[in-house]
């Protein structure tokens, strides 16, 4: 019994010296590394909040800026935890290679993620469309709602909401109907071949002209673009201003039609004439 009591005393004394050893050689350093964690976390969270501010005073995009503060958060965060685990005496090598390795994996999973990541960048900072512009791309057109890191989404005619791949959106061609202050209208109208297209002509510019949202300079235009198999073809041109277009548009159609009754003027229907030759032989 006393033999068992000696060992037990004997064996609690080298644990508590065990203990008091590690605390002298390694305990410092865990304790300092937790200091220091709580410092450099608390040091980048502050870089953040910095960056936030300034970006917005300075009207920096919301989603651009949202992503590179991810990016700096996360990043600046492993740098400290790599780097005071080494200090503590961790091997790194193993973390660095797996975090390496695990970079890879991702970056292969992801493949079609990252490259609208990197549509979305080229998006944000080249600026080939904004919000409420009014872009036709990839097949669709329709107004911009928003414009985020991985999706453009655009809001069609009939109320649709749909999502552009920002990948392929940046590699594609991109009509921006918005970016000028004023657009032309081009219209065509048809007259019979009977009918004065001079005259035809004349209606089509005074409607014009009446129009207050159609522009004086430039100036109205219209000339004979085809003899069609039924018709002389008019095209005519009518500038306004970007937000008037579908306006004028429609009114141009309405009141061409209007002032073409009222003037006697033909608009001709599709039609074909057959010539009968030697009809008596075809008879025999």
């Amino acid at each position: 019994m006393k033999t068992y009591n000696l060992l037990e005393e004997l064996s609690l004394q080298q644990i508590w010296e065990s203990v008091l050893n590690w605390i002298k050689t390694q305990g410092f350093k865990v304790l300092i590394a937790l200091v220091l964690l709580f410092i450099g976390f608390a040091t980048v969270n502050a870089i953040v909040s910095w960056i936030k501010k300034v970006n917005i005073k300075r009207g920096f995009d919301k989603t651009l800026g949202v992503t590179l503060r991810k990016i700096i958060s996360y990043g600046l965060k492993t740098l400290i935890v790599v780097a005071l685990l080494s200090y503590v005496g961790v091997d790194t090598s193993g973390i660095t290679a797996l975090i390496a390795s695990l970079g890879v994996t991702i970056g292969l999973a992801l493949q079609g993620a990252l490259s609208n990541v990197a549509g979305g960048l080229l998006i944000i900072t080249l600026r080939p469309f904004g919000l409420d512009d009014f872009i036709e791309a990839q097949g669709v057109s329709g107004t911009v709602e928003d414009i985020r890191i991985i999706y453009t989404y655009i809001r069609t005619f009939d109320n649709k909401r749909i999502a552009l791949p920002n990948g392929t959106l940046a590699n594609s061609v991109i009509t921006n109907y918005s970016a000028k202050t004023t657009r032309r209208v081009d219209l065509k109208f048809s007259i019979s071949y009977s009918q004065d297209f001079k005259k035809a002509q004349e209606v089509i510019l005074n409607v014009a002209k009446a129009h207050d949202l159609v522009l004086k300079d430039p100036a109205p235009n219209c000339r004979i673009t085809d003899h069609a198999d039924s018709a002389i073809i008019l095209f005519s041109t009518f500038w306004c201003r970007t937000e008037d277009y579908w306006t004028v548009y429609f009114d141009m159609l309405e009141r061409v039609k209007t002032a073409f009754d009222e003037a006697g003027i033909v608009i001709p229907f599709n039609q074909l004439d057959v010539h009968l030759d030697n009809l008596n032989n075809i008879e025999k």
